[in-house]
């Protein structure tokens, strides 16, 4: 069980660092992200997607790389 949350702890860091083409992927990608990773915690989901979507918004939009 241990091991599950680990590896989808890890796939939620991967989402992370996906950039959508618009703000608005970028916003989904990242509120996904936020929840499950949230979830996996035992936190409040839609705290972390709300987390998340901000999170990635800014990275997304502040990092030259992403495309």
């Amino acid at each position: 069980m241990r091991i599950s949350k680990v590896i989808l702890a890890m796939a939620t860091c991967a989402g992370l660092a996906a950039c959508g083409d618009s703000t608005g992927e970028q916003a989904l990608l990242g509120g996904g992200a936020g929840a499950v990773g949230a979830a996996v915690v035992s936190a409040d989901p839609l705290l972390g997607a709300v987390v998340g979507a901000a999170g990635n918004v800014l990275y997304c939009k502040t990092q030259n790389n992403c495309r």
